[in-house]
């Protein structure tokens, strides 16, 4: 029977750590004070322009999606947050996407692209001088993806994603969260 519990308690740990590892730390974390850091706009208002969207969006809920490559998973949950800063544009919710890359001339076609096929409209594409992202923001190299979400300028969660970790189960919780924001 000892044994029985050793070998429990022994799975019960091994799982736990497994679903510890499975959680990707990137981004400034809950609480923290957001930065100011200007982007590239190709598809949003300021299409074309150099901004600082933290700036512009002020103390307004925002949702924030750095990536570091386009995916059909990632393309997805921008088109969910889209629609969700849309039913919650009465509340001022906002977001925007930021490409992460040394080279972000290269990519810009294909954010345009993007907005225009799956009509992404209240979330700008935008992109962003170097992979590693903004000064202090903590995006961690092994993030393809890192989601952060922030109200009155703290942050309200942040989520990293290694490559092709992001589920459907992910993508909910993320909306829940957003739409958290505003209530």
């Amino acid at each position: 029977m000892k044994k029985v519990i050793a070998l429990m308690a022994v799975a019960a740990f091994t799982l736990t750590g497994v679903a510890i590892a499975a959680e990707l730390k990137s981004g400034l974390q809950v609480g923290a004070s957001v930065g100011a850091f200007n982007v590239k706009d190709c598809s949003g208002p300021n299409e074309g322009k150099t901004l600082c969207y933290r700036c512009q969006y002020g103390q307004r809920p925002v949702v924030a999606v750095f990536t570091r490559r386009l995916s059909d998973d990632l393309t997805g949950l921008v088109k969910k947050i889209d629609e969700t800063v849309a039913k919650n544009s009465d509340k001022k919710m906002a977001a925007f996407v930021v490409y992460l890359s040394d080279e972000p001339d290269s990519v810009e076609s294909k954010l345009k692209g993007i907005a225009k096929t799956l009509n992404i409209a209240k979330t700008p594409l935008t992109t962003f001088e170097t992979n590693e992202g903004p000064d202090g923001y903590k995006i961690s190299r092994d993030a393809d993806v890192t989601v952060m979400m922030w109200h009155n300028g703290k942050v309200a969660s942040s989520r990293g994603f290694a490559k092709d970790k992001i589920t459907d189960k992910d993508v909910e919780k993320i909306i829940s969260d957003a739409n958290g924001l505003v209530k």
